[in-house]
């Protein structure tokens, strides 16, 4: 019963990745999210409900269009891949809780960002109200106070703001919205956390392509991506990495 019981869960979350990869495809394009059937990118052809199977469908059709046998990208199984392993990953740390459907939910909308963010370099605003829609529901099922929920909401996304107006985009505006709503969802102690790897692994990786001359000194990349890992790290080990950073910080 316990090994059916978590390949439903697997199942679940590779059906909420699927649906995100419609999110990530149909957004950016303007196209609704909640009308028309889903259809091939490249005739166009609508597509059964056979052919959306998730892992499934791209196995049969040996990663083919069954109407005009076009290669399928991969990246939309490994992202249904990526979503049942998350949801196992859910459960296992927090057991049958509300907790890990949260932070399941949040870790999706994260992920979705961070992947529009590459491909456009924006962040839309009504994914960023959805993590904040999670953070509200929370409150009742979280140990934290709604003053930390609130200083957690200002405390970098004030001050990102403020460098924004003074060094004119140097940060975006879907940006800062992220990182306030993630700090209403974590908390200011862990939002600090998670800012803290977002910015040392941005920095690291715009380091590289600066070395490479892959970009220039002016030139933009996406946060969104460093923000969500910072974040996720953050919301699952951020007092046990605060803790460590106060108990080597005394010696």
């Amino acid at each position: 019963m316990k090994f059916i019981f978590l390949i439903y869960v697997f199942i679940f979350g590779t059906c909420i990745a699927s649906f995100m990869n419609v999110i990530i495809f149909r957004l950016p394009l303007g196209i609704s999210i909640a009308k028309g059937r889903s259809f091939c990118p490249c005739c166009h052809h609508q597509l059964n409900i056979y052919d959306l199977i998730p892992i499934v469908s791209y196995i049969f059709l040996l990663g083919k269009c069954r109407y005009c046998h076009t290669k399928i990208s991969i990246h939309d199984t490994c992202l249904e891949i990526f979503g049942g392993l998350l949801s196992l990953f859910c459960l296992y740390h927090y057991g049958i809780n509300i907790m890990a459907l949260f932070v399941f939910c949040f870790g999706m909308l994260l992920l979705t960002i961070s992947l529009i963010d590459l491909k456009t370099m924006i962040i839309p605003d009504c994914l960023v109200l959805s993590c904040f829609v999670i953070g509200m529901i929370s409150i009742p099922f979280m140990n934290l106070s709604l003053l930390d929920r609130i200083f957690g909401f200002f405390v970098i996304s004030c001050p990102l703001y403020i460098l924004n107006l003074l060094i004119p985009d140097c940060f975006g505006g879907g940006d800062i919205k992220l990182v306030a709503v993630c700090g209403f969802f974590l908390g200011w102690q862990k939002i600090l956390v998670g800012m803290f790897i977002a910015i040392i692994l941005a920095g690291i990786y715009a380091s590289c392509l600066v070395i490479k001359k892959r970009v220039g000194n002016h030139d933009y990349i996406a946060f969104a991506p460093y923000i969500s890992i910072g974040v996720f790290i953050a919301l699952l080990y951020g007092k046990q990495l605060l803790n460590c950073y106060l108990y080597f910080c005394t010696y």
